[in-house]
This record gives structure tokens, sequence and C-alpha cells, in this order.
């Protein structure tokens, strides 16, 4: 890995993002199609939350982050991706104000993190996981930002709340760290609990 590459990105990124002023990340699957319920969802989220004065933050990619920067982009705050070279390039969708381009993972997921007030969890795969655990880890143990943390859909993250729940009664974790995130399967919900 180059530090120098790392740090251009970090450096290049915070510039960029310097006075957006408030700001939601949202994270979640490529592979939804835009025609599933959940896309919508994430189009009126976006929305809302650009119409509120949120400037809305993604991955760029398509799926639930393009959903999302359809409706933030027609909203009025910024719809802003941080997208990601990979072997198979993954183009950014077309619902940009502005667009950053990484090489690592690692250094879009500091700079989506640092950003955001708040960051939002629709149902996802490998990716959206890590994301969740890694913010997770940086509020628990208070070495990022403390931001709120909303997983979007119950029936999705039932599973892993359970699982938390056996980790709370090994040790792993406190019961406290169970309260460290909201769930929430509607978008008046998530507006409701980001406006409190």
């Amino acid at each position: 890995m180059n530090v120098a590459v790392v740090e251009s990105e970090l450096n290049n990124a915070f510039e960029q993002l310097a006075d957006i002023g408030p700001a939601v990340s949202v994270f979640g699957s490529a592979r939804i199609a835009n025609t599933d319920p959940l896309a919508k969802r994430a189009q009126q989220l976006g929305r809302r939350l650009s119409d509120n004065g949120f400037n809305v933050l993604t991955g760029a990619g398509p799926g639930i982050m393009q959903a999302v920067n359809q409706g933030a982009f027609a909203g009025k705050s910024l719809s802003i991706g941080l997208n990601i070279e990979l072997p198979k390039e993954q183009e950014a969708n077309p619902y940009l104000d502005k667009c950053i381009m990484f090489e690592h993972f690692f250094t879009r997921k500091v700079v989506l993190i640092k950003q955001a007030e708040v960051c939002v969890f629709f149902p996802g795969g490998f990716g959206t996981a890590d994301e969740l655990l890694e913010v997770l880890t940086l509020v628990q143990t208070r070495k990022g930002r403390q931001v709120k943390l909303c997983l979007f859909g119950r029936d999705f993250w039932t599973p892993l709340i359970e699982w938390f729940g056996t980790l709370s009664s090994l040790g792993y974790i406190n019961q406290t760290d169970l309260d460290l995130f909201h769930i929430v399967d509607t978008v008046d919900q998530l507006m409701d609990y980001i406006k409190e």
C-alpha cells in the first residue's frame, strides 16, 4: 500500500468536503434493482434528507446508493458520491452533484463516516456489514465521531441483532452496546429519529 496515495486520497476528500455542512451517509446493497420497493424507499429518504437540509453521501454505485442519490439530487441539498476504483470498474451513478474517486476501500469508509452526523444502513451484503461493524466499533470505543446509527428494515437486521445479543450474553460486548443503534421500518420513523 502506498502511504502517499492514502494521504493524498484523504486530504483531497476532506478538502473537497470541508464546507458541506450537515450530512448523512447511507450504505446498502449495490445489487438491488431500481424497481425494488426498498430502492423506492431509499429514493424517498434521499429526497427527504436533502429537502431537510442534509447533504447525502453514498458510495456512488448502483442499487441503494443510486436510489438515495437520485432522491437527494432532486432535492435542495447536495448529492455526493464517493466512488471506488475496482477491477471491474464501478461507474458512478448519474445523480451526483459531486463525485470523489478512491483507490482504497478503507479511505473511502473513513470519509463516509467522518463527514456524517448520521449513518443509515439499508440491507446489503459483505460490504454493508463491514461498514456497519466498523462504525459500531468506532462509536463503541470512542475512536470516532459519536454519530447516530440507524438500521433500515427490522426483518433484515433482526438475525444480526440477535447475534449481538449472544455476544452480550457471553460478555464479549456490553449490554449498553446494543443501544448504539436504532432500527426503523419506514422513512418517517427514520426522519423522526434524525431530527431528535
